[in-house]
């Protein structure tokens, strides 16, 4: 696609949407993004056949979900419904998506709910599910009314940069979005919004762009920026699992004691190392978030093939390409909009920690806020999950009025 011709288009039009005044900018930024086709996305590799995602049933329980996607190495699953029709090939049998990190830290904070501690002290994770039945057992479907899921809003191949820019930016517990066959409900990929966002620098040069994207990030004001959230490195990896639970944060911000500067973070992609070692599960409450972070710093070699190719896996769960966790992403006010951008797709990160000139974290960024910068503020972002969604909050006790889920 030519992005400079396509730029000059939407200077006339957007002078034509204005009578010949003032630009209408966000017209022109709608008419410009929804010319990128998502089928243009970097390693994207859509497929004409289905793409291989572990499937979900609302009766299946906690402990068989976190099994499946632990060891079928992937970081989320699709939530299907049963469809008794001979016509089911044709039917969309999904009704959300439920994230492997969602499960497991939910998981933890009921084992304390739960006063269950004493009883599984000397197991590793899935030994203490296995050994606490009450969560363990519980169904995939009665977490919809926790907002566990999150709902199913596809986008087709042949949609654009804007569909998914707007989606993510309007439903907040959307990480991920399905791109679905057009000529069958088939899943035949995931964006992500490191994806949106590498597809978005594809514009870089081009004048509407840079004229966004060279301001300073605190030009913005993203309504995280000024709220620094973070973990001394002498607390405890519980303490940091709890805060990125209650929070609901892509990452946790280390922080020295004594300096208060930014000396690493743990992520939500890095969950899965309590079900690598049963030791760090069992020490969670007394191994220092510092600790735990030197000790699952990844060797740069990588141990087969195998494992580089499954690291192209969009929804990959042992993600080697990921930084390590002694080398967060930083930013500063004064840095560019472009910079953060640059700076998170090299990094195939979520967010990028505000810090000062002396290194203290001052709050964090993320894709979702930059990609936000690309939609339209109009768009109603009430929540609405079609009557897939609407069915499975049913089920689960729940029912949707005026845009908001309420529990019944």
């Amino acid at each position: 696609m030519d992005l400079r011709k396509a730029e000059e288009e939407d200077d006339a039009n957007s002078t034509m949407a204005a009578g010949g005044g003032e630009v209408d900018s966000s017209f022109a930024l709608r008419s410009f993004l929804d010319r990128i086709p998502i089928a243009s996305i970097p390693d994207l590799n859509l497929s004409s056949k289905s793409c291989v995602v572990p499937e979900l049933k609302p009766d299946d329980c906690v402990l068989d979900a976190i099994n499946l996607m632990y060891k079928n190495n992937v970081s989320g699953a699709m939530i299907v419904e049963n469809v008794d029709t001979d016509f089911q090939t044709f039917v969309n049998r999904h009704i959300g998506f439920i994230e492997f990190s969602s499960l497991v830290l939910w998981s933890l904070e009921e084992f304390s709910n739960v006063n269950a501690e004493n009883k599984i002290s000397d197991h590793g994770f899935l030994s203490a599910l296995e050994q606490t039945s009450q969560i363990a057992r519980t169904k995939i479907g009665e977490l919809a009314k926790l907002f566990l899921w999150e709902p199913f809003f596809p986008i087709y191949e042949h949609d654009s940069l804007f569909h998914a820019s707007l989606l993510f930016s309007k439903h907040h517990r959307l990480n991920v979005i399905p791109v679905v066959n057009s000529s069958n409900p088939t899943v035949v990929g995931f964006v992500t919004q490191n994806a949106a966002l590498q597809l978005l620098l594809q514009s870089s040069g081009l004048d509407w762009f840079d004229k966004i994207t060279d301001k300073a990030l605190s030009d913005f004001r993203f309504k995280d920026a000024s709220r620094p959230i973070f973990i001394f490195s002498d607390q405890s990896l519980a303490d940091v699992l709890h805060i990125m639970w209650e929070e609901q944060l892509d990452g946790v911000a280390v922080v020295g004691r004594k300096t208060g500067t930014l000396v690493g973070c743990v992520r939500r992609s890095d969950v899965y190392l309590l079900l690598e070692d049963d030791s760090i599960f069992g020490k969670r409450k007394t191994l220092t978030a510092e600790d735990f972070i030197k000790s699952s710093a990844r060797t740069s070699d990588r141990s087969s093939s195998a494992e580089v190719e499954s690291d192209r896996n969009t929804l990959c769960l042992k993600n080697e390409q990921l930084p390590e966790m002694t080398a967060p992403v930083s930013s500063r006010n004064t840095d560019s909009l472009k910079q953060a951008m640059q700076n998170l797709v090299a990094s195939r990160s979520g967010c990028s920690f505000m810090v000062d000139e002396s290194g203290h974290v001052k709050g964090f960024v993320t894709a979702r806020d930059i990609i936000s910068v690309f939609s339209p503020l109009c768009m109603d972002s009430r929540i609405d999950g079609g009557s897939f969604f609407s069915t499975a909050l049913e089920q689960a006790g729940c029912h949707v009025e005026g845009g908001v889920i309420i529990e019944n």
